[in-house]
This record gives C-alpha cells, structure tokens and sequence, in this order.
C-alpha cells in the first residue's frame, strides 16, 4: 500500500472514530501516567505560541492551552475539529484549522514551542522526513518540540497484526459501529527518535512512563 493510501485510510478512521476517541483515555491502568503527563506539559508551554500538530478532538490541547500565548490547533479532519471546537477554550488565544501535517501552509506564522501528541506513530517511516521538514519550517530557532505517543505494552495495547516491507507495524481496530479498520502504529525507540532529528536538535530527552513515552528537543535552526 502507498503512502498516500495509508494516509487516506487514516484520515477515513479517524473521521468515523472521532465521536469516541477519547474514550482510550478511560482505561483504569493508564490513569497514573495520564496524571503524570496532564501535569509535565503545561509548563513546558508557559507563555508560548504553540503550534499543535494533528489535535484532533484537542484533548491533550486543553491541559496546557491555559498557560500558552497561543494555540494553533491542525489537523486534517473536520469531524475532529468540530469536538475541539465544543470545549471551553481560553478567549481568543486557541485557534483550530483544517491543515495537512505533511505540508504546513505557511499562512500559519512562526512559533516558538510545538506538540504533536499520538501522531508520530501513525507516520509512515518514509514520510517521517517529509513531516519534520514541514513542522521546522514552522518554528523559530530555539523552539521547543514535544511529541507525546504510546509504547507497546503488551494485555493493553491493541496487539500487532503484521510489519510491512518497510517496517511500518499496523493494528486492526474495530470501531463501535462494527467497522474494522488497519491502522499503522509504530513504536520507537529513544535511539530512533533522537536519530530522526540530530541533525536540527539540541537538548533532546526521552521519558518513558508506563504506557505513554515524551521526547522533547529544542530547535536548532534550519
């Protein structure tokens, strides 16, 4: 399958998906790390324009939205942006757009921090290149990036059902509706992900929690 395939397969899941996406959040063993993370990224964002990076339903947008300059939220489905729309946003400091993640328009502006939160897994490995190009182009020198995404952990996440040629891993979900869906999830590691950016980096740190892992850097500069 392309990567424009796998895009647009993933587009049409989450679209369909959206009226229950925040449900994932509701598992009981996942409550201590949640805590954790609803309390490290509002600091990281203090006083920052912030651009975020596939918000999707803008769930992980509203813990730290309070303490930012201001949010611009992306993401490429309407049906998404319609829930973040419902939430009770600071006035006139968080804003929601429709914008592909690959091809960041450059109307957006310039920011100094950025957060894509459970995005980096969905990228193919070929496009991982094509996603960071976009996103740099956004950001001032000296901006900090936090990604936010799932480790595989084993009786709690969704189980994988096969590695492609390029070693994307891919899960099959089924939605409420019945609905079966393959969707691409990877899973890094630390050295993966401070590979991918050595060269535009300075300061990286990964953290792992239980469930979740953070990797955040700070921008060097193009």
């Amino acid at each position: 399958m392309s990567e424009r395939a796998t895009n647009a397969d993933m587009k049409q899941y989450y679209a369909a998906r959206a009226r229950e996406y925040e449900r994932i959040y509701d598992k009981p063993e996942r409550q201590s790390d949640l805590q954790q993370l609803k309390t490290l990224l509002p600091p990281l964002f203090a006083g920052k324009r912030v651009l975020d990076v596939a918000c999707g339903t803008g769930y992980w947008t509203q813990f730290y939205a309070p303490m930012a300059q201001l949010v611009a939220g992306v993401d490429v489905n309407r049906e998404t942006l319609d829930i973040a729309a419902e939430k009770n946003w600071p006035q006139g400091r968080v804003e929601f757009r429709i914008a592909d993640a690959y091809t960041l328009p450059d109307d957006l502006g310039q920011f100094d921090a950025a957060f894509a939160g459970f995005w980096w897994s969905h990228i193919p490995a070929r496009e991982r290149s094509r996603f960071f190009d976009s996103l740099h182009r956004r950001l001032r020198a000296g901006a900090i990036v936090v990604l936010l995404d799932n480790l595989y952990v084993a009786g709690s996440s969704t189980p994988i059902t096969r590695r492609d040629a390029d070693g994307n891993t891919h899960q099959l979900r089924r939605l409420e509706n019945g609905s079966e869906h393959e969707v691409l999830k990877n899973f890094p590691d630390e050295e993966m992900l401070k590979a991918e950016v050595a060269d535009c980096a300075r300061h990286a740190c990964y953290t792992a929690l239980d469930y979740y892992w953070v990797f955040r850097y700070e921008f060097a500069g193009a």
